[in-house]
């Protein structure tokens, strides 16, 4: 379906309703363009300017009228081999504006959100010095915020340093009113409306672009975008040198290229938070794979040896970064039918020069025969500038030596510049083969979708943080909480798996031996509940051989699925979710601080008679973490399964037709 007409003078708005007719996203346009998003008749985003500043002083979003009105239906589906489904439904309504200033602005309304985006149509290179973004609320709404951290709080704009960050933290639940002016928030966030539909704000298909931040303008109930400029003078640095970091700001933040296509502006709608933990905006609005042939592309678990602390014990050597130890771990996945082992930060001579081969203890040229010979692949660590200095002879080595892939750290930025390189990467290491885990970066915005051999992100608040976070540190909460706001935009590389597990007062860091908050159970269901195409073992090979039924079950866990059924959840509180390979169903649940019973509905299993594998909290615990159950349960007919979950606990089941 489509359609065009051309425009008199005067305001005008154009309404873009969702398939069901249930949302729409509203266009104005008169002395300035502004976005409005209704849910249900009931306004949920009021009108919002939008424009973008050019370099030479051009607005595009002022005051102008388009020059033509084109509308349109899609109705179609893409195959997903490396998600949480295996084909994913792309059904919307589109509406797109074109001006004579020499640019357009298209928008799409799905049954389960909105976005838009601007799109040059000149055939002249540009300078983008300001995007205006952002989003004005009815109410004075609750809202979750993850605050860029260790800010100082003393400068509004520019921001500073707050555009060096991990995009690691917990969240900040307060009301818009309540929001810090001082400090930046990156994406996703999600606001609560007074009737409870929650909107996640989030990108899709940021590639030669800055990410966007929200933040609080010190009065009224809106959020304002804002956006780290260009760098203009860097330097090698930061952690370990591995870094490039920012000396100077140039006065633009992109610069782009003709006819470009800038990021999908997204909000996620969903009337119950359940529908949080099962939304394909992102996948959908991102730029189909470049890859033609992703048969290749081997998703799996990781053994993996940092978070540990290369923590083995009954052994007959010194465990540490040494060839030994890195043939204990390869035997471990071996034997457990682990597809990769995660070399992390000390293989190399000189981690500032990946060329410089193996440590002084390690041979490295040995372990990767040697992971050959057990059909174990070996994905490397590396720091961000030591890979990006001399990419393309980095993968063309380590890929000919056998080596599966790259995990790619400490970036720590999201200008135009560091989405450039993620962009870079992924098409050369694809070249020769190669697997990237992007860790200390921003969430993922489609480029799992575009170059598919990406296989994780980190930007979440991990487990790597119980090795030195006090107990103060809500990682429970955060666990019910970021799968239905960070999750949104893509896999996790969250690295569950701890095996020492500690009860709330129980707790404490540590860098040798870590632990985790929460229970047995709760580690189990992450793999369920948190999505990673590459999903780490993080305890060390000594403790799961002394917990041969939690291992056993973890490394039968998939890590990318046919299908996903989102059972139930309250952000904040608790989570399930269903998800199935093959013919065998996997469900996991988590809870928060509070311990609960819930009843999950089944009925996504059909006719038959199944049979469950049940990971459940032991009646202990609450005060041993450790404590669990695994029961086998024949299902028959029965499509109710009620479960008791501990406080910080949760639970793990796999579901077989007999």
């Amino acid at each position: 379906m489509l359609c065009g007409l051309a425009f008199a003078a005067g305001e005008k708005s154009f309404k873009i309703p969702s398939p069901d007719g249930k949302i729409g996203i509203i266009l104005t346009a008169g002395e300035r363009l502004a976005y409005e998003v209704r849910v249900d008749g009931r306004t949920v985003v009021a009108p919002t300017p939008v424009s973008m500043t050019l370099s030479d002083g051009t607005v595009w979003g002022g005051s102008v009228q388009p020059s033509r009105i084109r509308k349109g239906t899609v109705d179609s589906s893409f195959a997903t081999p490396f998600y949480i489904k295996e084909r994913v439904a792309d059904r919307y309504n589109w509406l797109r504006a074109d001006f004579r200033q020499g640019f357009a602005v298209e928008f799409r309304a799905y049954d389960d959100g909105v976005a838009y985006r601007f799109v040059s149509t000149t055939d002249k290179p540009l300078t983008v010095a300001s995007e205006e973004a952002g989003a004005r609320f009815p109410g004075d709404w609750k809202c979750w915020v993850p605050y860029v951290r260790d800010c100082d709080g003393t400068e509004i704009v520019p921001f500073g340093s707050q555009f060096k960050t991990s995009f690691e933290n917990l969240y900040t639940v307060a009301r818009l009113s309540e929001l810090d002016p001082a400090r930046l928030a990156f994406l996703p966030m999600v606001v609560a409306d007074d009737h409870g539909v929650k909107l996640c704000f989030t990108e899709a298909d940021l590639q030669a672009y800055p990410g966007m931040y929200f933040n609080y303008p010190s009065q009224g109930t809106s959020l304002r975008g804002i956006f780290a400029p260009y760098p203009k003078r860097t330097h090698d640095g930061g952690h370990d040198n591995l870094q490039n970091v920012v000396d100077e700001y140039d006065d633009f933040i992109a610069k782009a290229a003709p006819r470009a296509t800038f990021p999908w502006r997204t909000v996620l709608i969903a009337r119950e938070d359940r529908q949080l933990l099962d939304n394909d905006m992102v996948m959908r609005l991102a730029e189909p794979s470049r890859l033609e042939d992703v048969s290749w592309i081997r998703p799996g678990l990781a053994a993996w040896e940092w978070w540990n602390d290369w923590g083995l014990h009954g052994v007959d050597f010194e465990a540490g970064v040494n060839t030994p130890t890195y043939k204990h771990y390869i035997d471990f996945a071996a034997r457990n039918g682990i597809e990769y082992l995660v070399m992390d930060d000390g293989w190399s001579k000189d981690k500032t020069d990946l060329m410089s081969g193996g440590s002084d203890r390690l041979d490295l040229d040995e372990v990767l025969r040697y992971a050959k010979e057990k059909n174990v692949g070996i994905i490397l660590w590396a720091g961000f500038r030591a890979f990006d200095r001399d990419m393309e002879e980095v993968c063309r080595h380590y890929s000919a030596l056998g080596v599966k892939g790259f995990k790619v750290d400490f970036m720590d930025r999201d200008d135009q510049q560091i989405a450039e390189f993620l962009y870079r990467g992924a098409a050369t290491a694809a070249k020769y083969g190669l697997l990237l885990d992007y860790h200390g970066i921003y969430k993922p915005a489609g480029l799992q979708r575009t170059y598919p051999n990406v296989v994780n992100f980190e930007g979440v608040h991990g487990l790597e943080q119980m090795k030195w976070s006090e107990e103060s540190v809500d990682q429970v909460t955060y666990d019910v909480t970021m799968p239905f706001i960070r999750m949104t935009a893509g896999p996790v590389d969250y690295t569950q798996g701890a095996m020492l597990n500690a009860a709330k007062g129980h707790f404490f860091p540590r860098r040798s031996e870590p632990m985790s908050q929460g229970t047995r159970c709760r580690q189990l269901a992450e793999y369920i509940v948190f999505h990673a195409p590459l999903s780490m073992l993080c305890d060390s090979p000594s403790n799961y051989d002394r917990e041969p039924e939690c291992t056993a079950f973890i490394c039968g866990v998939p890590t990318v699925w046919d299908r996903t059924v989102a059972l139930d959840g309250r952000l904040g509180e608790y989570a399930a979710v269903a998800r199935c390979k093959g013919d065998v169903w996997y469900v996991g649940g988590l809870t928060g601080h509070e311990g609960r019973t819930v009843t999950l509905d089944l009925g996504f299993l059909g006719d038959g008679d199944f049979t469950a594998e049940i990971f459940c909290d032991g009646v202990n615990a609450a005060k041993y973490g450790h404590d669990y159950q695994r029961v086998i349960r024949a299902l028959g007919s029965e499509r109710t399964l009620e479960i008791t979950m501990a406080p910080a606990g949760g639970f793990a089941l796999r579901i077989t037709r007999e």
